[in-house]
């Protein structure tokens, strides 16, 4: 057994910890508990040692026939990641000259200037847009107000004319009943003198 430990040792050596390598190569020299045990062991240290790295250094002291002895140094905080970001710290000031100061006052006016231009733009652009509507809302109140109106004067000429068209109708019956009753007199006239 020691001696196919020592080649599966070199067997991973070989095939760089590729454990399905290793395990197929293992099995033809040793038992399949051992085989698993030892693959898995080694696929543990590598993986081990591959992620910790990123995190602290392992340092190997001594190799005995039992075992194997690390001493694990862990990293400072700081260099955890690189890419962090460092802590907040005001960065030094250099010294301004008196016309940087200037300058720099000048574009910060400037800029003043111009959000204020823009406001009164936006400003000016919402009164107008208020004015037009209420303007438009105004001539759709009148346009509503006239036809409302021409359609209360239309119907009250159709009524009028109704009306009178009616009445005329009524003028010409009461007329026809007069005639009607006049003839009717005038035959009993002529009938009551030829009778008597």
């Amino acid at each position: 057994p020691k001696e196919g430990i020592r080649h599966l040792n070199y067997l991973c050596y070989l095939t760089n910890s590729d454990s399905s390598a290793t395990l197929s190569v293992c099995l033809s020299i040793l038992p399949l508990s051992v085989c698993l045990s030892v693959c898995l062991s080694v696929c543990l240290s590598v993986c081990l040692s591959v992620c910790l790295s990123v995190y602290m250094e392992v340092k190997s002291l001594n190799k005995r026939a039992s075992g194997q002895a690390f001493e694990v140094i862990l990293k400072a905080p700081a260099d955890l990641s690189p890419d962090r970001p460092q802590p907040l710290f005001s960065p030094p000031k250099k010294d301004l000259s008196l016309e940087e100061l200037q300058k720099r006052l000048e574009a910060a006016e400037e800029r003043r200037k111009s959000q204020e231009a823009l406001l009164l733009k936006q400003l000016a652009e919402k009164r107008e847009h208020e004015r037009e509507v209420l303007h438009k809302a105004l001539e759709e109140n009148n346009n509503f107000s006239k036809m409302a109106e021409e359609k209360l004067n239309y119907k009250m000429e159709v009524n009028k004319e109704n009306r009178e068209a009616h009445l005329n109708a009524l003028k010409q019956r009461l007329r026809e009943k007069e005639i009607h009753a006049d003839e009717v007199r005038r035959n009993k006239e002529l009938q009551a003198d030829l009778s008597g």
